[in-house]
Parts: C-alpha cells; structure tokens; sequence
C-alpha cells in the first residue's frame, strides 16, 4: 500500500525524520520547511496529515482552508495552545500531543533557572565574558540561599512534582496550588493567593488557558513576599510583562528566571536591559533524548490513527 503523505513544517532532530521518512511519504526528502500559515496551506493539499511545532500557529481561518483529506494534526509539543482545538473537531480533524516525555528535562532547566536567578549567574558570567572580573571579595554579587526557603509550584503536574523532588534535595520547603490536591507530601493551597503569599520562589507550571493568561499581574506580584523570586517555564503568556519588569527594577522583585515569552522570539525588550533576569531561548525539552521522544510519540500518533485506531495522545478540548 502507498505510504501516507505527511507534511512536516520543522526541521526535527535526525533520528525522528529517519523514522518519518522511513514510515511516510514526506517532505523532508527535500528539506523544504513552510514558515508560514500561507505556505503551510499551499504545501498541505496532497498530505494526509500535519506534523507541526509550538511554533506553528494553526487558527481556526487556517483549519477551515485545509483540505478535507487531512485529518489528523501531530504537535511535536507538550502544549497545544497554537491550535484551535474546537475548529479542528469541527472539521473532523484529530489533534495529538506529546506529553510525559519532557518531564525531567524540564524540571532540570527549571532548577537551572531558579539557581541562575538565586544566585546572578548571568551578572556572574558576564564579569567574566567581558574581562571585568577584579577578583573574589567577600561583598561580590551575593545572592540567595535555597535552604529553608519557600518554593511555590502554581501547577502540580508531572513537572510540577518533578521540580519539587529536585528542589526538596535543595533544603527547600515546597508548597502548591492545584485545582485539587495531590499524592505528595508538600502544603497545598486552595488559593493562588494564598500560595503566593508563602512563595520566596514561586514557580509556574500552569497551561496557558483563557483563565491563567496574564495569570501574574501587578495585583499578584504585590502578594509576593518582597524580594522574591519568579520562574516561568510554562508559557509566557501567564505573565504580564510590565508588572513583573517593573517589580523587578524597583527590586520589588530579587530576580526572576525565565525560559519562556509571550511572542517569542520576539520577547519585551525591558527584561534584556535587566541585570536581575537570567533568561533561556525555551529550553525546557532541549536535550538529546527528549527531542528524540518526542518525535516518537508524534509519529506513534500518527501511525494509531492511519491504522484505524485511537491515537495514545490525542488532545481534547
């Protein structure tokens, strides 16, 4: 039987488009990638199926214009706010994600994060960099400890869990705030405000939902403990920039973390001019094994649904 054709708009880690090319029709052959919604629609009228990324933004106007022989819609991404889930059922078009396979390397580059921010890693390593280092003194870029301080996870997930493991090796006191409570031996909060108030480090895990965009504004922050900490690696839409820019100049605010931003890679210039960020290019799933992972699972995907069954991953409203 001739192979499904499946178009793929990102260049993905060699080991996962062996399999694709090995699997289905493709066109990665030719290495040529849409990078944009018009092109993604030009390329898709003889594909049976779509592999996308988190960087592929698939509205509803682009899901009514794709041709009725796609149906079904691959994310190579835990999150899949970058499509309209409701206009693709309505098109009978089934939507599949890759959760699970990103735990652990998410939750490291959220320690990496809070450790970065705690202890002015990017202040540090530009001293160095720029050949402005006059030696150790005992008054030089001192940060903050971990020990004995509060780490509250706004979203105990599996990386949410994760990240309080790693941070429990820390000495740290972990609290949380769920939509109900977990197996885990952490204080949980009923409110985010109340968990707010007890965070000297408060970490994001949330999904970006109508309900949690812009989750961190101005009125959030002023129930941080002062000088507090703030760690994103969910979605940079849960932030308001300019509160948390302006509770981090003030000092407000002692650093924050981030790995992700609304817009990217077009983040808010404000958070480049600031000594008191440590910032990452979204790199929360970026290694190796993981990106591998992920692939799999977006091609097992594919694959159950072209074999007529239920795919192990599909997404629901």
């Amino acid at each position: 039987m001739p192979k499904q054709r499946i178009l793929v708009t990102r260049k993905l880690p060699d080991e996962v488009e062996k399999r694709l090319i090995d699997t289905f029709a493709t066109n990665l052959q030719g290495g040529d990638f849409p990078d944009n919604s018009e092109r993604l629609i030009q390329q898709s009228h003889d594909v049976d199926g779509i592999l996308c990324s988190p960087c592929d933004q698939i509205g509803a106007d682009l899901i009514e214009k794709l041709p009725e022989r796609i149906r079904i819609i691959s994310t190579f991404s835990v999150g899949y706010e970058h499509i309209d889930i409701k206009a693709a059922m309505a098109r009978g078009i089934t939507v599949t994600n890759t959760p699970g396979v990103l735990t652990d390397a998410t939750a490291d580059i959220a320690l990496l994060l809070i450790l970065g921010a705690t202890r002015r890693a990017f202040e540090g390593e530009r001293l160095i960099r720029e050949n402005k280092w006059q030696g150790w003194n005992p008054t030089q870029l001192m940060g903050t400890g971990l020990q004995g301080k509060r780490l509250g996870i706004l979203g105990m997930g599996r990386i949410g869990q994760a990240v309080a493991n790693r941070a429990k090796a820390f000495g740290m006191e972990v609290h949380y705030h769920n939509r109900r409570p977990v197996e885990f031996d952490a204080t949980y909060h009923e409110t985010a405000e109340s968990l707010l108030s007890n965070s000297d480090v408060l970490s994001l895990h949330c999904p970006l939902t109508p309900e949690t965009k812009g989750f961190l504004s101005k009125e959030r922050i002023e129930l941080l403990p002062q000088g507090a900490v703030v760690i994103n690696t969910a979605r940079g839409g849960v932030i308001e920039d300019e509160a948390l820019i302006e509770a981090l100049k003030s000092k407000r605010l002692f650093a924050a973390g981030l790995d992700v931003f609304e817009g990217e890679p077009n983040l808010h210039a404000g958070y480049r001019a600031l000594d008191n960020t440590f910032l990452l290019p979204h790199l929360g799933s970026a290694t190796i094994e993981t990106r591998n992972a992920m692939g799999f699972m977006a091609i097992d995907n594919l694959e159950s649904f072209f074999k007529g069954e239920s795919p192990p991953n599909v997404v629901k409203p």
